[in-house]
């Protein structure tokens, strides 16, 4: 049976999006043409064959992931991003198709990489502009939505205060509506709130047609009031939206999923699904081919200095938890006397008598973390990411550090935020572990490409060498 909710809680298409789409599909074909004109093969079929597929992919990528949905509340810098991710792995496939299909003569000349800099930049540069203009008529008071919250708790206060803060959106907000109004305190605003009223007034002034959008910001605990009031609200023409009160826990990646058309809110999630996941093997696997080309002759010669240095394997292996706590097998160089794998694992600490002298070297310039690109390659770890810590660190810690075991929702890296920032080595307090673990759920909350090459970028910067390494 149909819900009589339905057309005030399922999100409208606007003509933005649809614009968006239209302009998307445009830009990607007008560059792909006049590239072709260039080289003179207008009317080779691989050109059209080609940018048919280019478009579908892309416009399959944007469509799957939402991307044409209102991008009203985001912050630019989001989309933007979206949009770059979505269009390099467009780029990527055709690469790949064009590679399998005419063969290996097909190479990434500098026409190729001109092609995929000008659509981004033109798939961007419009989006820019739009909302440029956007937000210039909403400062002016133009393109503006009259904004009620019902519910004047935190949630609400917050809501307000997010609202006044970026003017951009063009949100007006008009003032609460709550049967039972709390004391709150907004000083921020530099205005006053009112309070306009109960949740029947609230339906009344939505019917008289004062308000465009409803935020209800109730807790969960009120559900007769809120099924009232929604229902209320269907007879009316403003769009209702639910911020419930869960949304006040300290969440990662927290969003919406729709199981069989039944709405749910993930607290905890990882940021690598879709097409994240993929750009993010996709770095790893370019990156690390890259450095194991290149460092396969120094590996040689520090695999030969450890068999002459001293007794035992060249390799150390331990089990550590990689993605979604699974374990994993992590490779070094052999730096110590020991090859601590148990339940117990004590960290290496300053004039460690159990290094030896040229896993001294190893460990100081950290050369001895070299074999996990390896790890990297197959998959168990990335480049860039939270450090995998010892399994008996791992059961330490998860029961002492709030949040500990979700620096699992993506795999651990060779290199990560924390350690950039100077956060790594022995934690001798828990305060140490504590900031090690924020770091880390920070580099999740924020994850994207440009982060990564930033943090790839520091860790050569400020070189392997740390005081913190022994």
């Amino acid at each position: 049976m149909a819900t009589p909710f339905k057309g005030i809680l399922q999100a409208h298409q606007s003509a933005l999006s649809l614009a968006h789409r239209a302009l998307d599909l445009a830009v990607i074909a007008a560059c792909s043409l006049w590239f072709a004109w260039l080289q003179d093969r207008l009317h080779d079929s691989d050109t059209w064959l080609r940018l048919m597929a280019t478009v579908m992919i892309f416009h399959w990528l944007c469509e799957y992931h939402q991307l044409y949905g209102s991008w009203r509340g985001e912050r630019v810098k989001r989309e933007l991003m979206r949009v770059f991710n979505y269009w390099a792995l467009t780029f990527c496939c055709v690469m790949l198709a064009d590679y399998l299909l005419t063969g290996p003569e097909i190479v990434l000349d500098r026409q190729r990489i001109a092609w995929f800099a000008l659509i981004l930049f033109a798939l961007c540069g419009y989006r820019l502009l739009i909302r440029s203009t956007l937000q210039a008529l909403r400062r002016r008071g133009f393109n503006t939505r009259s904004v009620a919250i019902v519910g004047t708790g935190t949630v609400g206060e917050r809501l307000a205060c997010s609202i006044a803060a970026a003017p951009w959106m063009g949100l007006r907000l008009l003032g609460f509506y709550d049967d039972a109004p709390q004391q709150m305190a907004l000083d921020q605003l530099n205005r006053r709130i009112p309070v306009l009223g109960g949740l029947d007034q609230l339906v009344l002034d939505a019917r008289a047609g004062r308000i465009d959008k409803v935020y209800i910001t109730l807790a969960m605990s009120c559900e007769p009031s809120l099924c009232t009031l929604v229902k209320g609200l269907s007879d009316t023409t403003a769009s209702v939206y639910l911020i419930p009160d869960v949304f006040m826990f300290d969440l990662l990646h927290a969003r919406s999923e729709s199981i069989n058309g039944l709405t749910s809110i993930s607290l905890v999630d990882t940021p690598m699904d879709g097409s994240s996941q993929l750009v993010k093997r996709f770095e790893d696997i370019v990156v690390s081919s890259l450095i194991l080309a290149m460092i396969a002759l120094p590996m040689l010669l520090i695999a030969l200095g450890i068999k002459l240095t001293s007794a035992g394997p060249v390799f150390f292996r331990q089990t550590r938890y990689g993605l979604d706590g699974r374990p994993i097998m992590v490779w070094k160089f052999r730096s110590m006397t020991v090859q601590e794998n148990g339940h117990e694992v004590v960290q290496a600490r300053r004039n460690d008598c159990r290094v030896t002298p040229f896993g001294a070297f190893l460990r100081r310039t950290s050369l001895d973390e070299l074999p996990q690109f390896f790890n990297v390659l197959r998959g168990d770890m990335s480049i860039v990411g939270p450090r995998p810590h010892a399994v008996a660190h791992n059961e330490q810690y998860r029961k002492q550090v709030n949040g500990y075991m979700l620096r699992h929702k993506v795999k651990p890296g060779i290199t990560g935020w924390a350690q950039v920032n100077g956060w790594r080595g022995e934690t001798t307090t828990l305060d140490k572990m504590q900031k090690r673990i924020e770091f880390d759920l920070d580099y999740i909350e924020h994850w994207s490409v440009w982060l990564d090459l930033k943090i790839i970028v520091l860790t050569l910067v400020k070189g392997f060498v740390h005081k913190n390494a022994f």
